[in-house]
C-alpha cells in the first residue's frame, strides 16, 4: 500500500464506527473554516520559503480533500463519489485544458505554445468548451474570495476580453511590492481613520465594476444579434 492509499484508508477509519466521534460528526459545511485555514497557512509557508513548512502544510490541505471526499463516498451530496473519481475528473480537465500536450496531431498544431502566454491565450477557450452554460466572463469568479483578490480577478478577466483596456502607466506612482503594500497599509491606515470598513468598501466598488462588465456584455451580444439579423436578411 503506498502512502497516499493509507492516508485515504486513515481517514475512512477516524470516520467509521469505533473511530473518532469529532471525525464523525464534520459535514462539508462545518470543514469550510478549516479548508480556509490550512490554504492560508500553506500560502503562507510558500511565501516564507521554509521547506518543512510547506511540507506540512501541503499535507494538511491534502488531508481536507481526502475528508472531503470520504464524505462525499456516502451521498451527502446526492450520488456518491470518491477521491479516485475527483482524480479521474482531475485528469480528464487537465488534459482536456492541455491539447498543446496530449492532443491530436491536428490539435498539438493548432495549440502549440512555446510560452505560459500563448498557453493562457487558449485556457478560456478551454473552459468555454466545458462550461458552455456560462453567459459572462466572470461566471465562476467566487463571491467568497477576499476584496482585494476579487477585485483583481474581475479586472483580469474584463481586460483579458477586451472590455477593459489595461492602465500604461500605474494610476498612483508606485515602482514595487513594496511601494504597494505600503500604499495599501496607508489606504487601510486613512480607512481606520475615518470609520471605514475597506474591505466592505472594495467589495462595493468591485460590485458596481461587476454590473458595468455584465451590462458591457449584454450590450455586445445585443449589438451581434442585430448585425446577425441584418447579415440574414
Amino acid at each position: 500500500m503506498n502512502k497516499l492509499e493509507s492516508l485515504i484508508q486513515t481517514a475512512h477509519q477516524l470516520r467509521a464506527p469505533g473511530g473518532c466521534p469529532w471525525d464523525a460528526e464534520q459535514t462539508h459545511e462545518s470543514l469550510v473554516q478549516y479548508l480556509l485555514e490550512e490554504t492560508y497557512e500553506l500560502i503562507e509557508a510558500i511565501e516564507s520559503g521554509n521547506r518543512d513548512e510547506v511540507l506540512e502544510e501541503l499535507g494538511d490541505v491534502l488531508y481536507q480533500v481526502v475528508f472531503h471526499s470520504d464524505l462525499a463516498s456516502t451521498g451527502t451530496l446526492g450520488d456518491p463519489f470518491d477521491i479516485e473519481d475527483v482524480a479521474s475528473f482531475m485528469e480528464q480537465k487537465m488534459r482536456s485544458r492541455h491539447p498543446h500536450v496530449f492532443g491530436s496531431d491536428e490539435e498539438l498544431a493548432k495549440y502549440r505554445a512555446e510560452t505560459g502566454d500563448q498557453v493562457m491565450q487558449n485556457w478560456d477557450a478551454h473552459k468555454k468548451k466545458e462550461k458552455p452554460g456560462r453567459t459572462s466572463i466572470l461566471d465562476g469568479v467566487p463571491k467568497e474570495l477576499p476584496a482585494l483578490a476579487r477585485a483583481n480577478k474581475i479586472i483580469g478577466k474584463a481586460e483579458k476580453a477586451g472590455i477593459l483596456s489595461p492602465l500604461s502607466a500605474p494610476a498612483v506612482p508606485i515602482s514595487d511590492e513594496q511601494d504597494l503594500g505600503r500604499l495599501l497599509l496607508a489606504v487601510v491606515s486613512s480607512a481606520r481613520a475615518l470609520n471605514l470598513d475597506p474591505e466592505r468598501a472594495l467589495r462595493d466598488a468591485a460590485r458596481t465594476l461587476e454590473i458595468e462588465i455584465r451590462e458591457a456584455e449584454m450590450a455586445a451580444a445585443t449589438d451581434a444579434g442585430v448585425i446577425g439579423r441584418v447579415s440574414e436578411d
